[in-house]
């Protein structure tokens, strides 16, 4: 038997701070529960909205390179993509919301200085690539706001299991248990008080 049950006003006493403190854990998940519901909501309609916005954005730039195809043929657009240097100005910081590691991409958009001479391209080229680098400008975008958001969802389980426990498992056991310590206690405290009270009329009878 666990002697933190012992019904002793000692345990009493520990068994209600242990309570209290479960009480206040659970308020802190959770508040933070849903702070970060209200932050998985945000972000969830930001990566709609851009979504949206690069389905659009793609549709058009694929149909400004079916024009650059036919205007240059296939062949020499592939080997005017290969000019396009690789992308290589992103980087990932994080920032901390309510303990959830978020990351927040910083990303600095290449000059437009073309990659290829405009005496042999017609201006479909310019297009396709204007098309496409906004393309690309949406997808950094999105996969940021789409990996906060995977974070937080996961962080939010978790916050939930935590929560859940305390309030279904830990706050009932210790309540249970103050509960219980205090009805010994009393019950002791009267036995004691019936045996004084004995005791007293005893003395009163061999003085009399």
């Amino acid at each position: 038997m666990d002697p933190r049950t012992f019904p002793t006003k000692g345990n009493l006493m520990l068994a209600r701070n242990s309570l209290a403190l479960a009480r206040q854990g659970y308020d802190l998940m959770d508040r933070k529960r849903n702070i970060l519901i209200r932050e998985l909501m945000d972000l969830i309609n930001e990566a709609r909205d851009i979504q949206d916005e690069i389905d659009s954005t793609f549709t058009y730039a694929y149909r400004c390179l079916q024009r650059a195809n036919i205007e240059h043929g296939i062949n020499m657009v592939s080997q005017l993509a290969y000019t396009i240097p690789i992308e290589n100005s992103i980087t990932i910081q994080t920032r901390s919301i309510m303990g959830t590691e978020i990351p927040h991409v910083k990303y600095t958009p290449r000059n437009n200085v073309p990659t290829y001479s405009f005496h042999t391209t017609k201006e479909s080229i310019d297009i396709a690539v204007q098309a496409f680098r906004k393309v690309k400008d949406l997808t950094v975008k999105l996969a940021m706001v789409e990996n906060a958001a995977y974070r937080l969802a996961a962080n939010i389980k978790k916050t939930q299991k935590r929560a859940n426990a305390l309030q279904n498992i830990t706050i009932p056991k210790y309540s249970q248990l103050v509960y219980d310590i205090t009805n010994a206690l009393e019950e002791k405290e009267r036995e004691e008080f019936t045996r004084l009270k004995v005791i007293k009329r005893m003395k009163e009878k061999k003085g009399a």
